[in-house]
């Protein structure tokens, strides 16, 4: 959410300080003759501006007081006075999107309260089955082949083949159907693979349970429901130099 309305506030900024430099403002110490937009150019800029602000804000269910809205929107235009250090705007905004997020989280929370035991329950009795170990963060994996080739760190590349399925079997992923493994770097996957794959020499091929607090979360994403825990059986093939520039 917050790289979203950052970049729209940035599409913003560009806006109005193209119009700044292409409008012969004050600050300008030669005086030229102003031109200005027409009518119909003003409103359709207008027009751009707000229909690109409220897609973004509403894809993310922020839904600001529109009164309030355009006198900061004038205020920011016209230079003058303020109600608030424009210093401290970025701050405020933050804040007001970080209490969206969460009011957001505590609602599927309550919207998911099934699926959240359901995931609860499943974790408890895997944990028990024999050869299932289970770290400290709550990822559970067991060893089906053990390689004896180099372990990964956690800002290593690797090449892997893998499955994914849901807990009822659905398989939501498979790098063995495309017949390509998958390259990436550790750090920038789910925590759950970055956690477990560093546990595995090369040639091995371990089955994770990843939580969903490791994963996808309250919310999910695609094809994973929210409180969804992760069935990866990974075979790591290889881990690749540092300097590795194919990604």
């Amino acid at each position: 959410m917050k790289q979203r309305i950052l970049t729209i506030f940035a599409v913003l900024i560009i806006t109005v300080s193209f119009l700044g430099c292409n409008g012969g403002g004050s600050g300008s110490s030669n005086k030229k003759e102003e031109i200005n937009f027409d009518k119909t150019a003003s409103y359709a800029l207008g027009l751009n501006v707000g229909s690109g602000l409220r897609d973004g804000l509403e894809a993310d269910g922020i839904h600001p007081n529109m009164s309030e809205f355009m006198k900061g929107m004038r205020d920011g235009l016209s230079g003058g006075k303020t109600r608030i250090d424009v210093n401290d705007a970025h701050r405020i905004i933050m804040e007001a999107i970080q209490e969206i997020e969460k009011q957001q989280e505590a609602l599927m929370m309550e919207q998911n309260e099934g699926a959240r035991l359901e995931e609860i329950a499943f974790l408890a009795e895997n944990a028990r089955k024999p050869g299932i170990t289970m770290t400290s963060s709550g990822l559970q994996y067991e060893v089906l082949e053990t390689g004896n080739g180099p372990k990964p760190s956690e800002n290593s590349f690797v090449k892997v083949h893998y499955e994914g399925r849901l807990t009822d079997g659905t398989l939501f992923d498979n790098s063995y159907e495309r017949q390509e493994p998958a390259v990436f770097p550790l750090d920038r996957v789910i925590a759950g693979w970055t956690e477990g794959i560093q546990l595995m020499n090369t040639g091995s091929r371990f089955r994770f349970y990843i939580p969903s607090e490791l994963g996808y979360g309250v919310a999910g994403g695609g094809p994973i429901p929210p409180f969804s825990t992760l069935i990866f059986t990974v075979e790591l093939l290889e881990v690749l130099p540092s300097d590795y520039l194919g990604y």
